[in-house]
């Protein structure tokens, strides 16, 4: 049995189990995607990567998609490394779901070009010619979506994608999911979506399970709308659904008796 409830725009479900809350939202997901294409021949998706997204990924592949009409962008990548790299986020949605559904274009962030500037340039670009339908992100223990991590989040940001630095907390986060042998390993910058090219998109799905996550979703749901804690932003937009399980709820629901 999952709660449901609402703070200002934002829908938010509990599930009891991460399978249940992964099938709800590639549920949401594929909804969104279809009404696309049936009314414009074709989806343009943002897909999130991480820990987070494992079970929203593994059943958004079973999901009745005409993925020949869907067009996938992503979030973010690390500066620096390239798709062979384990922690590589290009290489996490090739294997995890790419390879799998062959979409009719996929467009990934490259951290490793050689001229990161018109790098960026492009994707921004290729992001801009059409509106997104649904952005699929997460959020960080520091409250992140994307790399727009506290010191670097701007929520009137000009560009659709930047170079930014990673913070302390975020750097630790990758090392604790197990994506880097040590500390030194974890890249210092990343390219990323800014806070604006996903708050643009249509429609967007908050994928946001583990009891490390529960301080930033109730820092989210319950604080000043501020880059203190960037995700809080999210209260802002018209069709925006959350997806927790019981342990990244768990602040929130102490808090509701």
């Amino acid at each position: 049995m999952n709660t449901s409830f609402k703070v200002q725009q934002l829908n938010i479900d509990i599930y009891q189990r991460p399978e249940e809350m992964g099938q709800a939202a590639a549920d949401f997901v594929e909804n969104k995607i279809n009404e696309a294409i049936i009314k414009k021949g074709v989806a343009r998706v943002i897909l999130a990567t991480g820990s987070s997204q494992f079970t929203f990924l593994k059943a958004l592949r079973q999901a009745k998609i005409d993925w020949k009409k869907v067009v996938v962008f992503h979030l973010d990548e690390y500066y620096g490394i390239s798709d062979t790299h384990p922690a590589s986020f290009r290489k996490y949605l090739k294997e995890r779901i790419l390879d799998l559904v062959k979409p009719l274009e996929t467009y990934l962030i490259n951290g490793d070009a050689e001229d990161i500037e018109d790098e960026m340039a492009k994707y921004a670009a290729r992001l801009s010619e059409h509106e997104i339908d649904v952005a699929c992100i997460g959020i960080g223990e520091n409250g992140h979506i994307a790399f727009n991590d506290p010191p670097v989040a701007d929520f009137n940001d000009t560009k659709l994608v930047k170079l930014v630095e990673l913070d302390a907390q975020c750097r630790n986060q990758q090392l604790g999911e197990g994506w880097f042998p040590t500390i030194d390993d974890v890249p210092k910058k990343a390219l990323t979506l800014t806070i604006p090219a996903i708050m643009n998109s249509k429609a967007i799905s908050c994928v946001v399970p583990d009891e490390r996550k529960a301080e930033a979703v109730y820092n989210a749901l319950n604080g000043d709308i501020t880059t203190d804690c960037p995700a809080s932003v999210l209260r802002r937009h018209n069709d925006i659904r959350m997806f927790l399980d019981v342990e990244s709820a768990s602040r929130l629901q102490k808090s509701m008796g």
